[in-house]
């Protein structure tokens, strides 16, 4: 297989591997958030405050009340009763363990910063093999190879079936690892070339790598 047909496989396989990253990245309600069929219940809980047991000696409160004369439902707000909450104001269920929300939101945010810059580098890189390297090696042909590209791909397509947990973080390490390699070997091929037209490409590639090994 020429460099430049090898080159266009290996950038339809990382092409693959930016768009599936690219989902990835766009962010998810965190694991544990109140669902909206909880916070309906919670709502209807508060329309119906009257309706709690309250008992004594064994007849509902809401029943002695309507035995008293002139007095209105609405007195029960002035002596303390609970009311509906202010839609302004977080309801209890969301004030709920916030020390663990906290330590979960910081991890998802650190996962999500790594997983960023590394849709960041790759864009540079299939920008780069684009309009740079592919005219180059139609003039001079190359021994590339698009086996760390395949398997680039196929680390992206795992991070987006599981996008939290230990093998998530693992699979993040490895593209992180496998990009690495298809960078160098790049960098690699092209110290054969005699000529200075490849200088741009090069200097653009360890830029490149310059700003993946800074994650």
């Amino acid at each position: 297989m020429t460099s430049p047909a090898a080159l266009l496989v290996s950038l339809g396989h990382q092409a693959g591997a930016l768009c599936t990253l690219q989902a990835v990245v766009v962010p998810h309600p965190p694991h544990g958030a109140p669902q909206p069929s909880h916070i309906q219940t919670f709502s209807l809980a508060w329309h119906s405050p009257r309706e709690e047991t309250k008992v004594s000696g064994g007849v509902p409160e809401l029943e002695e009340e309507k035995t008293v004369p002139g007095k209105s439902p609405k007195d029960g707000d002035e002596s303390g009763e609970l009311s509906p909450p202010n839609p302004g104001k977080p309801r209890p269920e969301r004030l709920a363990r916030p020390g663990l929300a906290r330590c979960e939101t910081l991890r998802e945010m650190a996962l999500r910063s790594k997983l960023s810059r590394l849709v960041e580098v790759t864009s540079q890189l299939v920008e780069v093999e684009q309009t740079l390297l592919l005219p180059l090696l139609q003039q001079h042909p190359l021994p590339l190879h698009p086996k760390d590209s395949i398997e680039f791909r196929n680390i992206s397509s795992r991070m987006a079936l599981q996008r939290e947990g230990q093998q998530f973080e693992k699979d993040l390490h490895e593209a992180h690892q496998c990009l690495k390699t298809i960078i160098e070997k790049l960098i690699c091929s092209l110290a054969v070339f005699p000529s200075d037209s490849c200088m741009p490409v090069r200097f653009a590639l360890r830029q490149i790598l310059q700003n993946l090994l800074a994650m």
